[in-house]
């Protein structure tokens, strides 16, 4: 008889893992990154707890879109008041904040619970190939 045995939080390992946008697909990139960022990759995921690894997504600039999402593709914020909604492309987005925008995009792939932002929180996004968690990343390697 095959017992499933479901994750506690104090079982839990987490590992650092590193995605490189440059000349990737952005959906594509970012579909894996929420699967890893939920923990659906490892054979003791349990939806109910965030079993899943932290993520390093670096050269958010140089991310490929197909189509002609860049200039078509709109992203609108809203303050509340009247007459205040703004809209950027998704290529001003893509220079200006790429950060924002992986956020965003990985956001809309979790769950909408404070287990999402739970989840969310593990995701690290940087502009360029430089990033501060060099440490934690050779420490993993290390053990491994």
């Amino acid at each position: 008889m095959n017992l499933t045995s479901a994750m506690k939080k104090n079982e839990i390992q987490r590992n650092w893992i590193v995605l490189d946008a440059k000349d990737e697909i952005f959906g594509r990139l970012i579909t894996k990154a929420a699967i890893y960022l939920r923990g659906k990759h490892k054979p003791s995921y349990t939806p109910n707890v965030d079993c899943g690894d932290f993520v390093v997504i670096i050269n958010a600039k140089e991310a490929k879109f197909s189509g002609l999402k860049l200039n078509n593709k709109e992203y609108f914020t809203h303050s509340g008041y009247f007459g205040s909604t703004k809209s950027k492309t998704l290529a001003e987005m893509l220079e200006k904040h790429p950060e924002k925008l992986f956020r965003l995009a990985v956001r809309g792939m979790l769950p909408k619970t404070k287990l999402g932002r739970e989840m969310i929180g593990k995701l690290k996004v940087y502009s360029g190939s430089e990033h501060p968690h060099t440490a934690q990343i050779s420490k993993q390697s290390k053990k491994d």
